[in-house]
């Protein structure tokens, strides 16, 4: 079953390997969270706060994600396989 964690605030969340695949995750703050090797295939990122989060050997391919969702310094969702939504 997908998560659902929308508005969820996981500022600094030690979340490294999570099973997060297809996760409501609109809105989060995952701000500094610790990503490394998530599995975020095919998750709804839009508006969230990615800033500073450590994404190494993340996947996002066909997450979601919109003008609102924040990303890391040097980040580039389009290669990771995001898709952004109007």
């Amino acid at each position: 079953k997908e998560a659902d964690l929308e508005g969820a605030h996981l500022e600094g969340a030690k979340l490294e390997g999570a099973k997060l695949e297809g996760a409501k995750l609109f809105g989060v703050n995952l701000f500094r969270a610790r990503l490394w090797g998530a599995d975020l295939t095919g998750a709804d990122l839009t508006g969230a706060n990615l800033k500073n989060a450590l994404l190494e050997g993340a996947r996002l391919s066909g997450s979601k994600a919109d003008e609102d969702t924040t990303w890391p310094e040097g980040f580039d969702p389009v290669a990771a396989g995001v898709i952004f939504e109007d």
